[in-house]
Order: structure tokens, then sequence, then C-alpha cells
């Protein structure tokens, strides 16, 4: 019997054709939803599909329910799958309308909702940033009075550090809540500002039971985690151009006693956010400092700039296999070797403009050509993308090693090194 799968968006950003990929390498039959015609999908794409549909807006709740009703007429949906951030809200109303198992509205909304996420963690128990969700300056006010500076001011549903602004007096919060609208009527997000090393822990679950007719073991088990480090943190690294910021997944998370604690924490705030229903990927940000270990917060998703791809080579899988097998199946179906850290290092132009060209690309070919992992380094003449637009929006190399210590070496190497200049 077939288990058919609707997926979201199968085309954008590009590694949404892998999740495609491996439900049909799984025996799933997958129908897209997304906001380009199907002569626009690759000849592989086209392929991996069972059928597709096209919507005007992928985040629209009533298109997404037309389309989806359609297809139930036809089919048994068994999933509805989303694995971008601004979709999963829209993929789980969507869900709950047409009766579809997966994340629930509520821990999809927790997920996505920072203020009520950390009022229902910190209920359990579980050690977070004080915060407050308002659209009163008057509250916000009193809230800075009590915590003090500095602060972190953000919307309600960002992303990571997306539209995040850190203010250390008086006059930079009152500019932050008006930039933020506040003044007229919009909610925001102001939190506790936590000093301290800054990483993120990724998990791959499973749902109580499988498609496919196949038992799991239990709703909300981790079949596969993943520990990373951010360097320098991100609300630093995404604001000032002369540092170029890497992160790191380590392969020492099974051996090193430290991330007892993270993986603890991560599993309790699975449990407590209700991910217990379906196979979910989950993006986890802590901060560990003076005050200890604290929680940052939670995405019911893969993580950005493509991680994945970093996981599976440092681990020697199919990582998006592994997704599709806990979706159709409950289960996984490799083991992962820890056998590289893997990471990337982001490279800044010089100054916004053009990118010109490089200094010393042989170089670091030379030394570490056999870690390197690959790269992108945009052609003379490419307009460059501001330092906020992330990791990936200029030049990047992305390397792995068998020690992480020396990955970080090498990565360090690399940004002190090879040089973008922009005129």
């Amino acid at each position: 019997m077939a288990f058919d799968v609707v997926f979201l968006e199968p085309c954008f950003p590009a590694n949404q054709r892998e999740f495609v990929r491996a439900l049909a390498a799984c025996g799933a039959r997958v129908t897209g939803i997304g906001e380009r015609p199907k002569s626009a999908l690759d000849a592989d794409l086209q392929n991996w599909l069972f059928h597709y549909e096209q919507v005007g807006n992928i985040t629209n709740e009533e298109e997404v329910l037309q389309k989806v009703r359609f297809i139930q007429g036809r089919v048994n949906v068994d999933r509805l799958e989303a694995v971008v951030e601004a979709h999963v809200m829209c993929a789980a109303r969507v869900r709950e309308r047409c009766g579809i198992p997966g994340t629930s509205v509520k821990s999809t909304f927790l997920c996505r909702d920072k203020p009520a996420m950390k009022e229902a963690l910190a209920a359990a128990g579980i050690p977070c940033a004080q915060s407050l969700g308002s659209a009163s300056t008057e509250e916000i006010r009193e809230f800075a009075n009590k915590v003090g500076f500095p602060l972190v001011v953000k919307p309600r549903d960002a992303a990571g550090a997306s539209g995040t602004v850190r203010v250390d007096s008086d006059d930079e919060l009152r500019a932050a809540l008006t930039s933020f609208g506040v003044e007229r009527g919009r909610s925001v997000a102001i939190e506790e500002f936590i000093d301290g090393h800054e990483g993120f822990y990724d998990t791959l679950t499973v749902g109580g039971s499988g498609g496919s007719g196949s038992a799991g073991e239990g709703g909300g088990r981790i079949i596969h985690d993943f520990a990373c480090h951010y360097y320098p943190n991100v609300l630093e690294a995404m604001r000032t151009r002369w540092i170029s910021p890497q992160f790191i997944t380590t392969n020492r998370i099974d051996t090193a006693p430290a991330y007892t604690e993270v993986r603890e924490m991560g599993k309790k705030v699975i449990e407590t956010l209700g991910l217990t229903d379906a196979a979910t990927a989950t993006h986890m940000e802590w901060f560990f400092g003076p005050k200890g270990l604290k929680f940052s917060e939670i995405g019911c998703r893969p993580p950005g700039v493509r991680a994945w791809d970093l996981y599976a080579v440092g681990n020697d899988f199919d990582i998006y296999k592994e997704w599709a097998m806990a979706v159709i199946f409950g289960k996984p179906s490799q083991t992962l070797s820890r056998r590289y850290s893997a990471g990337i290092i982001a490279l800044r132009p010089s100054c916004d403009g053009n990118i010109v060209g490089y200094d010393n690309v042989s170089e670091v070919q030379r030394r570490f050509g056999e870690w390197v992992i690959d790269y992108h380094l945009p052609e003379p003449g490419t307009p460059t993308q501001p330092v906020s637009a992330g990791f990936m929006a200029n030049a990047w190399v992305r390397m792995k090693h068998p020690n992480y210590d020396e990955l970080r070496g090498m990565l360090d190497f690399v940004g002190q090194t090879l040089k973008v200049r922009a005129a």
C-alpha cells in the first residue's frame, strides 16, 4: 500500500529537493505543493514527485488547504511535511484541518513564539533567559528596569538571530521599540542578554508510531543528535564585518561528558513542547557561561545554513534518508560514525560593492586541500551582500577533520589568510 506524503515547496531553497529525493527513495509517493510552475522543476525533481500543485503563496493557509483537500480526494494523505521555518505553521494548521498526523498547531506555536516558548519551558524547570512578550512600551520599560541592560529585542517568531537587536540603554531600547513598531501595536519579544559561549543542538526524532504500519519505540525518541559551536556568538558575528565567523559540529558528543547536560536539556525541551507525535527535526540554541547552561530557543525544523550537509559528511551517512525513514517508518536505518568534526567559515568582503578578487586561495588549498569539503567564491564583479545576510551570503569554505581542535585551527587560518577584496 502506498505511503503518500505532501511536501511543501520542493524547489526553494535549493536543498529542499533532497527531502523529496529521500522520501521517494524510501518508497513514498510524494506530492509537492510550491509557488513555481511545474515546468520550472528540474528533470530529477519531476521524476521524484508523484504529483505537483502550484499555489501563489506557500504560506497562505487557505490556498494550501484547498490543494491538500484536492489531493485527499484522490489519495490517502499519510503525512504533510514542511521543513522551512516560514512554512511550518501553515503546514500545522492545514494538517489539523485535514486530519493528517503530524506536529500539532500548539507545539508549532510554542516553537515559534519566543515568549510563550520560554514561559512553557521555565514552568518545566528548564533554565532560560528572563523574557517578556509585549506590545506595551510601559510594560517593556518595567521589564528593563527589573532585569537591567543589556537586553535583546526580537520579533516573536524570528528564526535564529534574524531581526534581533541588542540594546544597552534606555535610548537604544526606545529606538528599537520604534523600529519594531511597538508604538503602532506590534508585539515583540524582550529577553535578558545571556553572556557566554553560544552553540546549538539539533535532533531527529521519531513519533509514537511509524508510517506504513510499523511501530516506533516511543514518541519523541531522539534517533540522531548533533552539537555545534559558534565562533563568535551569532549576534556579534552577524554585525561585525572584520570577523570571519564559523560554526563547527563536534564529533565528541558521545565521548565528552560536557555534552550530557545539553542532551538532557534537549530531550526535556522536546517532551515539554509536545514534539512527540510525529517524526520531527529540531534546532535548539543554547548558551553556557557564568550562569551555567541556558536554553535559548527551538525550531521544529532542520537548522539553516545547510548544517545538515556538515552532519552528513561528519558521520558518513545520508541525513535526508534518515529523516525520510523517520517520517515513513518511525525508525532509523543508519549508524553515525562520528568520524569527523565539520565546519563552515564565512569570508566577508572588505567593503560593500562588487567582488574584485581573492588573496591566498592557493595557499589554503596547498595546506588543507584534503580536508576541504567544498567552497563558494563568487566570481569577480558579483555584487556583495550585507554582513547581516548570514554565513553563506558571500564567500565561504567548509572543512572537516577527525580532530575538533585541529579543525578549529584550520578554519582560523582560512579566516586570517583567504581575503575577499571588494570595491
